[in-house]
């Protein structure tokens, strides 16, 4: 507490900051937005409860509230005499002043939590042989273990993505990651297959909050020119997790230790990265600042009239319901930007969890490769991933200068230029993929393979290009964009697992690939039909 209190007295001298601190502009876009949503009812009783009247009592649902002894209400007091706000650009309470140190680390370690979350969405792909032989039931039944997984994706950002905007980003983290370890344990230790597939879904709901809130954690802490880099290192956690899992996974389950072991080592996994962001991540959504310092101050001074602007809502279950369902779902339906992007990246995500499925058809029914050896090809994925986060770092100081030019603001039309090139690889993969897989007497194994470099590559560019213009176009409600997003995606990817098989089987490898190849090649017109009517889609957006 004395810590704290050291910050707030020290906030306007602290040399513990960047130093390039962000410029003041009024209000933060969260503050800002609390402040919209405040109704008249809300501030008149704030002015009638916490400031007091010349009244002898005030009422509140029918009832006479005085304040007793035959002591009258205190006299009013101007309210926003009394509000907390940030103590000018260079407070060090600011998340965005925070030192670069607080930030990698925090950055590290919420990274971490967002691949281990997907790791364990795909980990379970190699065990569904093993669980489909130890409860007598079919491959395909046993793949629900993956898609009900992946299903909770879709419900719940819902409700953590507009949960962060009402209570902060490091609760949600906590409460989400906590329950995704018991949910991982238990999975591992289920006596019965109605018992596996119950805590995969609920792993997948209730472990999905890094997936809506830490992109919002990102922006809390980073400004404009250096967003894009710290987004590249989050978003290459959420497809480094499940390119890795299938390969330690196909391992551990063809070892002796089992298809158990795939999660009790993702459960071992969450519980580190659960303590890591406990003590290394320290709240950074602007209004939830503001309600700790106000609170810092009222204990110190004793004047109980100091509050935050976020403070001044009435938390209500209707009110809960709209932030957590409805608005994600409004943007998503009223939106084209929103619409059009979270179709884009759907398909894309999804893909990647259809791969799970095809490269074994490919690898092991055709190439005959047996155990873990499998899913190595699927590295090839990862590599392309990796040269993808470089390409995008390149366009990070042409973006620079274009914000320092627009005054410091965002400039979202600028991602759409570093989604141009792999929007156009992203078809050209997965022809060379299905088509090249299709023939393998005749085709050496590393061919398809390096297909993977083109489908990693977009799978980045398209995915990071396209929640960085996302977010900084919607960035008063980042968190309800996101928790949309994400509600969508996950639907995709839930479902493709399930039919992919199929498909291929039925189609055939290189005729199923080639459907999948023209969707992605009538997407591509998407990040080109957005960059030249920027202006008008401009008018759109409305929060």
């Amino acid at each position: 507490m004395s810590q704290d209190m050291e910050k707030i007295e020290s906030s306007s001298t602290s040399g513990d900051v960047e130093s390039s601190p962000v410029p003041y502009t009024g209000p933060q876009s969260g503050e800002a937005n609390y402040e919209r949503e405040l109704d008249r009812e809300e501030e008149y009783q704030l002015e009638r409860l916490v400031s007091g009247s010349r009244e002898s009592h005030v009422s509140h649902k029918g009832i006479k509230l005085r304040m007793g002894g035959s002591k009258p209400i205190p006299p009013m007091v101007p309210k926003t005499d009394y509000i907390v706000e940030f103590d000018g650009p260079e407070d060090p309470l600011h998340p965005k002043n925070r030192t670069l140190r607080e930030k990698l680390t925090a950055c590290i370690f919420l990274g971490l939590t967002t691949c281990t979350v997907s790791w364990g969405s795909a980990i379970f792909a190699t065990a569904i042989p093993a669980v489909a032989q130890e409860f007598h039931v079919g491959q395909v039944v046993a793949t629900l273990g993956i898609s009900l997984y992946i299903a909770g994706f879709a419900a719940g950002p819902i409700l953590w993505g507009s949960l962060s905007e009402l209570v902060g980003r490091k609760g949600p983290i906590l409460v989400s990651q906590f329950g995704f370890v018991l949910f991982s344990f238990a999975t591992a230790t289920a006596k019965d297959f109605q018992t596996v597939m119950l805590c995969r879904f609920f792993a997948g709901f209730i472990g999905s909050a890094p997936l809506a809130v830490i992109g919002g954690a990102y922006t809390d802490m980073f400004s404009h020119q250096a967003r894009g880099k710290s987004m590249v290192g989050y978003l290459s956690m959420v497809f480094v997790g499940p390119t890795i899992a299938p390969v330690v996974g196909g391992f551990i389950s063809a070892s002796y230790l089992g298809w158990r072991w795939t999660e009790y080592i993702t459960g071992i996994m969450g519980s580190f990265v659960l303590v890591m962001d406990y003590f290394f991540y320290e709240e950074s959504y602007y209004p939830i600042v503001l309600v700790k310092k106000a609170k810092r101050l009222r204990e110190q001074t004793g004047n109980w009239a100091i509050h935050a602007v976020a403070e001044q809502k009435n938390l209500d279950l209707n009110r809960i319901l709209q932030n957590s369902i409805l608005r994600p779902l409004h943007y998503l339906t009223t939106q084209p930007i929103v619409f059009l992007i979270a179709i884009y990246i759907s398909f894309v995500y999804g893909i990647l969890y259809l791969c799970l499925e095809v490269y074994p058809l490919i690898f092991m029914g055709g190439y005959g490769f047996t155990g873990g050896k499998a899913e190595l090809p699927y590295l090839g994925i990862l590599v392309g991933m990796f040269i993808g986060g470089a390409y995008l770092l390149t366009f990070e100081p042409r973006y620079g200068r274009k914000v320092d030019q627009n005054g410091g603001r965002p400039c979202p039309d600028a991602r759409l230029d570093a989604m141009l090139l792999p929007a156009v690889c992203f078809p050209i993969g997965l022809f060379w993929l299905t088509w090249t897989g299709n023939c393998p007497q005749h085709i050496h194994w590393i061919v398809p393979t390096l297909a993977g470099l083109f489908i990693g590559f977009a799978l980045m560019g398209i995915f990071l290009s396209a929640i960085c213009y996302m977010v900084e176009s919607y960035l008063p409600v980042v968190a309800s964009v996101m928790a949309a997003n994400a509600f969508l995606r996950a639907a995709f990817a839930s479902s493709f697992p399930l039919f992919a098989k199929a498909m291929f089987n039925n189609m055939g490898i290189n005729w199923a690939g080639t459907l999948l190849g023209c969707l992605a090649t009538i997407m591509v017109p998407i990040p080109f039909v957005f960059r030249i009517y920027a202006p008008a889609l401009k008018k759109t957006i409305k929060f």
